[in-house]
């Protein structure tokens, strides 16, 4: 079970930086947020801290409770870390669709932030350090933040993205060509190479992508 926040943690989280999410504080508590993936160390001096997605949206969290009218949506976190769906999770139920929404655009907007504070040229038009080492998370987020839909446990009718033995590369599988072509479109605009191929056994196409490096 994850520990909750301790209230200096809130306030510290609470007194980041609007816009680039940048924290101040003590370096012990400044590392027991990056400890919770709340935080992150900027690699380049003077090494400030700042916010990760998921920091967000504990600062987010922190502003208020949900408005009345607005159902209350089923966990789609695991310790309170997002999760992108990569297709095949269980459906979630009609009223955690707007909620989900919600925080698809939030991890979506972070992950931006995250790549201007960590690329080397501020740019965020292509994947970060991250990303490259969590391919099928950051893959899908990019779809699922677009509109697109991941495919449901029973079905076929969204994406699916899914690791493959390139080390720096995901398979993307679509219900039919337009939705396929639809996916690779919103990787290539997201700083993802992307080009179909055919499995040879089975003669099923998919979109093979990669994060763009320059």
């Amino acid at each position: 079970m994850t520990r909750p926040l301790t209230a200096a943690q809130r306030r510290l989280i609470e007194a980041a930086d609007p816009g680039t999410g940048r924290l101040k504080g003590t370096e012990a508590q400044l590392t027991a947020l990056v400890k919770r993936g709340l935080a992150f160390r900027h690699p380049r001096p003077p090494h400030d801290h700042f916010l990760t997605p998921a920091g967000h949206r504990a600062r987010e969290a922190q502003a208020g409770p949900p408005e009345p009218e607005e159902p209350q949506t089923p966990p789609s976190t695991a310790g309170g870390v997002f999760t992108a769906r990569v297709g095949g999770e269980p459906a979630l139920p009609a009223a955690g669709g707007a909620a989900r929404a919600r925080e698809v655009r939030s991890a979506w907007q972070g992950m931006l932030e995250l790549r201007r504070m960590t690329n080397a040229d501020a740019s965020t038009d292509r994947p970060c350090a991250w990303e490259r080492t969590h391919l099928a998370q950051a893959a899908a987020l990019a779809l699922e933040a677009a509109g697109h839909r991941p495919a449901e446990s029973d079905g076929e009718d969204g994406y699916r993205v899914r690791e493959t033995p390139q080390p720096d590369a995901v398979a993307v599988y679509a219900p039919d060509a337009a939705a396929l072509r639809a996916c690779a479109r919103t990787l290539e605009g997201a700083g993802w190479q992307a080009g179909e191929h055919t499995e040879p056994r089975t003669r099923r196409r998919y979109v093979l992508a990669s994060p763009r490096r320059v």
